[in-house]
């Protein structure tokens, strides 16, 4: 894991940095009024027991914003500008799951001074998101 404000000539394939989160009904509730997606099986516990998860489940970028804290705070650090990012969302993230996100080197284009990474949610032993993320270091 590495500390922020790393220079782009000191990035190199293979380094990583996590950051861990517990999802909780609080969280639910201002990511929804944040992005407007108050879709009942986040935030009705009524209608999430109906559902095929059997309880509410976290937004899926909630998690996925765990990527940009880290980008941003870590690896690289401040300065760094998303180019792009994907997602496949490979299990659900239930209110209580902690959520831990690893994002690791990939490759280097050293002319156009972007990284590419893979990006990855687990809880516990489970991968919940898979995907990768490409970044402008200036």
């Amino acid at each position: 894991m590495y500390p922020g404000n790393i220079k782009f000539e000191d990035i190199v394939i293979g380094m990583t940095a996590s950051y861990s989160q517990t999802i909780t009904d609080y969280d639910v509730k201002n990511f929804a009024g944040l992005s407007g997606d108050h879709n009942p099986v986040h935030v009705d516990d009524e209608y999430a027991k109906n559902s095929r998860f059997k309880n509410r489940i976290a937004h899926g970028l909630i998690s996925g914003s765990f990527f940009s804290a880290l980008f941003g705070t870590r690896l690289p650090g401040p300065g760094c500008v998303y180019v792009s990012q994907s997602f496949q969302f490979k299990k659900p993230v239930y209110l209580g799951d902690t959520v831990k996100a690893i994002v690791e080197v990939i490759g280097i284009d050293e002319k156009k001074r972007r990284v590419n990474f893979r990006t990855i949610c687990k809880v516990g032993h489970r991968t919940v998101i898979d995907g990768q993320a490409e970044l402008y270091v200036p």
